[in-house]
């Protein structure tokens, strides 16, 4: 199991699946088809690159930027920690500071395993730390998720308003008709599929309306239940926020940093550097986009979506790819550095919680 996977999600597991051989099967199944995306990605990236001016480029660049926007990435990281304690106090607890910024990085190292098990991991590991439901925090964390994605959309509708004609095809041609194509691909079945797929739900809503007393009995069913239950408190835990403005204000810094960490990288590659303001806004859009697809730390399509991009500025492939690798690389680095320490700090916490547990148990006995 990943390092920091929660007991009550592992429960789950244990009850869907009794053979245990056969889910590591599985794991190891969508490891490898999430890594062949990625690799795929990587190819038709790096395809014709010379990997010896690939080099070059890269020890070219300035690196006082770099450790710049790895400073303002680390703030970022500190920053998206206390916003995420502000999700969960209205679930009526308020962990410290330090094991949710723990808990956050060991979820960055996990996701280059697997992608959005880091968003289990580190529900998982401040379960483990501060005894908060994993549930209920993988609510809040669907709920940051959701924030997230409204603030890379106003930024993306910010950088077409900016340029656009130019930002505007780009989009158009490598984002948007790609992903119409896609769900016009999913719904080109033919009828009686439709057909089918409306009546396999219909089912399931009237066998439920009609045995729901009857799975109440069994156990699957009732922890099923209760991990939906407290996945939605932990989504509409925003509702009950005291400090709304505090969340807000923390959404606009960790963006904030995002975009300077972007510019701070222009600065470090003299192709890049003449570009301005609006340009940075507009790759770290399009670098958002890499980040989100199903792939482990966005390995190949990260690199291929911003090194596209730069090319509508008349950057070439191999200098684009400098930049991506530059960036992309240096912010692994990074999260691998952060969230190994991290993991051995909650398994710290661990040994600690479960010696103090010991010693209560010893002494009530």
């Amino acid at each position: 199991m990943p390092a920091g996977l929660c007991h009550n999600h592992a429960l789950t597991i244990n009850l869907i699946y009794p053979d245990r051989m056969k889910y590591t099967l599985i794991k190891i199944f969508r490891i490898l088809l999430f890594l062949t995306i990625g690799i795929f990605f990587l190819v038709l990236a790096f395809r014709d690159v010379q990997l010896n001016n690939l080099w070059r480029g890269l020890m070219s660049a300035s690196y006082p930027w770099v450790l710049l926007s790895l400073l303002l990435a680390t703030l970022a990281f500190i920053s998206r920690s206390y916003r995420w304690i502000l999700l969960i106090e209205p679930l009526g607890y308020k962990p410290s500071p330090k094991n949710t910024f723990y808990a956050l990085m060991s979820g960055y190292l996990a996701n280059f395993i697997l992608p959005r098990i880091g968003e289990i991991t580190r529900c998982g590991s401040l379960n483990q730390t501060e005894r908060i439901p994993a549930d209920s925090l993988l609510g809040t964390v669907i709920t940051e998720r959701i924030s997230d994605l409204i603030v890379l959309i106003l930024a993306a509708v910010t950088a077409i308003l900016l340029k656009t004609e130019l930002f505007g095809n780009f989009l158009h041609t490598y984002i948007f008709q790609p992903f119409y194509r896609r769900m016009l691909a999913l719904l080109d079945f033919p009828w009686f599929i439709h057909i089918l797929v409306i009546s396999v739900v219909i089912l399931f809503i009237l066998f439920y309306r009609m045995f729901a007393s009857q799975l109440s009995n069994y156990r699957i069913y009732s922890r099923m239940k209760k991990i939906v239950r407290n996945i939605a408190d932990g989504v509409i835990s925003v509702a009950y926020m005291k400090k709304n403005l505090h969340f807000l204000l923390h959404t606009i810094f960790i963006w904030l940093m995002y975009f300077l960490m972007t510019w701070a990288l222009f600065m470090s590659l003299p192709v890049t550097a003449k570009l301005g303001a609006s340009d940075a806004l507009f790759i770290m859009v399009v670098g958002g986009l890499g980040m989100m697809a199903p792939v482990q730390g966005g390995i190949g399509t990260y690199h291929w979506i911003v090194s596209v991009g730069l090319g509508i500025y008349g950057i070439s492939r191999q200098e684009g790819l400098v930049f991506a690798t530059l960036s992309h690389e240096s912010q692994a680095l990074l999260m691998i550095i952060l969230g190994s320490f991290s993991m051995y700090m909650v398994f710290i916490s661990r040994k600690k919680a479960a010696k103090r547990d010991r010693n209560l148990d010893n002494s009530s006995g």
